[in-house]
């Protein structure tokens, strides 16, 4: 984890926003604190964060829309929601938008530590900072880039990390669970939902080599054919 890393906090409930700030604080992190979307929004541009921490309802700008507008200059920067709202579809909208994790209100502080840290934490494996072929693909996974052709596609955090997960396996069957434990923490339903949004970006972003599938083995996992 990258020592005194920055972080953007955007929470419109001023105590619980002031408990985090310190927590985090007290570890290491070095944290600026917006109690709406626009304040947010300037303290990304000028701040520099390396990690946002936003919370989903907020005044003047809401999470969701916020996301949406950081992600159009920035896809890598990793992104936790913090949200009291418990639908299924509501969850499946935040890892649309570009979010990488989340945390349901009420949470424990130890738990948004340790999510914040396996964000920060992951670093390419040794092969992982070079090029690799998938089908007439380019994927290097350190820079989130895929190549066709000559022209570069962006990937999400996620996007890359799941791609890289996929490709390490290659045309063998790939677990859910093992997919899901790896990169988001635990393999519980939400997550699993969150992960099928993730594949179908992936699938979009490959259809320029019509040999290349990420095939669904229903109840048991994914296998990357290239």
């Amino acid at each position: 984890m990258s020592e005194n890393a920055k972080i953007l906090l955007a929470e419109d409930e001023l105590a619980l926003g002031t408990i985090v700030k310190e927590s985090l604080e007290t570890r290491g992190f070095e944290v600026s604190y917006a109690m709406d979307g626009e304040e947010a929004k300037k303290l990304y541009q000028t701040d520099k964060p390396e990690l946002l921490v936003l919370d989903v309802m907020m005044p003047k700008k809401d999470g969701f829309t916020l996301v949406k507008e950081i992600r159009k200059v920035d896809d890598r920067i990793p992104i936790i929601f913090l949200t009291a709202k418990s639908r299924t579809e509501d969850v499946v909208e935040g890892f649309g938008y570009g979010a990488n994790d989340y945390l349901k209100k009420p949470f424990s502080m130890e738990e948004l530590i340790v999510r914040i840290k396996a964000l920060l934490d992951r670093k390419p494996g040794k092969s992982a900072s070079e090029d690799v072929q998938i089908g007439q693909y380019t994927f290097n996974f350190s820079k989130q880039i895929l190549s066709f052709d000559g022209n570069e596609i962006m990937l999400t955090h996620r996007e890359a990390q799941l791609l890289h997960e996929l490709y390490r396996h290659k045309n063998e069957l790939t677990e859910r669970t093992l997919i899901l434990n790896t990169l988001w923490g635990n393999d519980d339903f939400f997550n699993a939902r969150s992960m099928d949004v993730f594949i179908t970006k992936l699938r979009k972003k490959l259809t320029l080599d019509p040999e290349i599938q990420i095939m669904n083995v229903r109840g048991y996992g994914y296998k990357l054919v290239c």
